[in-house]
């Protein structure tokens, strides 16, 4: 099915509507991605999005409003956002003129060039969003929580958000971005995020999924490393319909490092996929991932790795690891691992592996009294623990751990 989306954005500028117009056309020539794009190879997204959505509608603002259900596990700064739209901010521990705070302003970037669909329907209509900026010199004194609520009618609806964060020289921020879904609709959450990472700078980011969701997600990270930066990014999602995460990042100066690790629990017939381009374009970098996948019921998990060493970039050290956990039968895994590596001297390596849990230690378990059920749950926590325990900050690593729970023996329901 092809969607013929409008641009109804008010309060632009002339020249602002005909780029915006230029992203839509093309957006509305190819239409949703399927396996025919090689990016896109173990995902039909227009037969997904055709299924369950018998039209769509852009959704441009939101005057929805809720009491914020704050975490009360630790100390934490905090943005508030709805239906991807900032709506208020808290930095009551830090000094605030060293951090910059507002809404991303809607103006379309006719320098992004791109052949991905859904990136040109985000230039195409994103209205909401917000811009972060770190002084040089400032590390944050706690952590900051964004939580994302999802309310209101969102019906056959589709919300494009944008958002830009800056960490100047010698800064550091550690975010752990929350998504609760109130609305318990059918829609699409499209989101592209630019991350700067200026010289000696360390930025780690936490993705978690606050509740049970029947929103199909996708969220694009643009990542730029400078020399001696660090970059951190763990993802611990379940209970959505569909999400796809990509993280395409540019690890263009000396020394730097990134960290991507995750896991995701899938279930209800679940789709999940993460996809990752780490470029290592300046010498002595380092790169690790390791994701892990538990799978049960009709749930399909993906992830696509790739990692590209430039000639110049000598001494890489980049390692991939992607680990499958399957709990039925009916339930599905694909891997697919990349190197492209042009310098020659590097050590890079990478692996998948999937399989069922291990009816040894499940009978193990069994003959010390632990139900089935409970003897698999425990696996799978112990499965997944390896990724929360990399996580440095204690108080955020009670909080995953936490979540995980969650992710496993179910969220409360409301």
């Amino acid at each position: 099915m092809m969607y013929d989306i409008k641009l109804n954005i008010e309060n632009i500028s002339s020249k602002e509507k005909k780029i915006r117009e230029e992203y839509l056309k093309i957006f509305n020539k190819d239409g949703f991605p399927n396996k025919k794009s090689e990016e896109w190879k173990f995902t039909d997204l227009n037969k997904i999005i055709s299924n369950n959505f018998e039209e769509l509608k852009t959704f441009n603002q939101s005057n929805e409003f809720k009491t914020i259900e704050k975490v009360e596990d630790f100390e934490h700064n905090f943005i508030y956002l709805i239906n991807g739209f900032l709506k208020s901010h808290d930095f009551k521990f830090e000094n605030k003129k060293y951090i910059t705070i507002k809404e991303l302003e809607s103006t379309a970037d006719q320098n992004i060039k791109t052949t991905n669909p859904l990136i040109n329907l985000n230039n195409a209509l994103f209205t909401g969003g917000y811009f972060l900026e770190i002084s040089k010199n400032y590390k944050l004194k706690k952590p900051l929580i964004v939580y994302n609520y999802f309310l209101g009618d969102l019906k056959n609806k589709i919300t494009n958000s944008k958002n830009s964060i800056i960490l100047n020289d010698n800064s550091n921020l550690d975010i752990i971005e929350l998504n609760i879904d109130h609305s318990k609709d059918n829609f699409i959450y499209n989101n592209y995020t630019n991350i700067n990472i200026k010289k000696n700078s360390s930025f780690k980011n936490y993705t978690l999924q606050g509740s049970d969701s029947k929103g199909y997600f996708y969220k694009f990270s643009k990542v730029t490393q400078d020399s001696d930066s660090n970059y951190e990014n763990y993802i611990f999602t379940s209970g959505l319909k569909f999400n796809k995460i990509e993280e395409n990042v540019d690890i263009n100066g000396e020394h730097a490092n990134c960290n991507i690790q995750s896991a995701l629990f899938l279930d209800n017939n679940s789709h999940q996929e993460i996809k990752t381009e780490l470029k290592h374009l300046k010498p002595n970098c380092s790169s690790y991932q390791k994701i892990k996948n538990v799978l049960n019921d009709n749930s399909k998990g993906i992830y696509q790795g790739k990692i590209y060493v430039k000639d110049i970039a000598q001494k890489t050290d980049a390692y991939q690891l992607s680990k499958a956990l399957l709990l039925q039968d009916t339930s599905e895994f694909n891997a697919k691992p990349e190197l492209e590596i042009y310098a020659d001297d590097v050590k890079c390596s990478h692996g998948s592996t999937s399989g069922s849990i291990n009816e040894d230690s499940i009978y193990y378990l069994m003959t010390r009294g632990i139900s089935k059920k409970d003897a698999t749950d425990l696996l799978t926590k112990a499965f997944f623990l390896e990724i929360a325990e990399s996580i440095s900050n204690t108080e955020i690593k009670k909080f995953v751990e936490k979540n995980l729970d969650k992710q496993i023996y179910g969220y409360k329901k409301n």
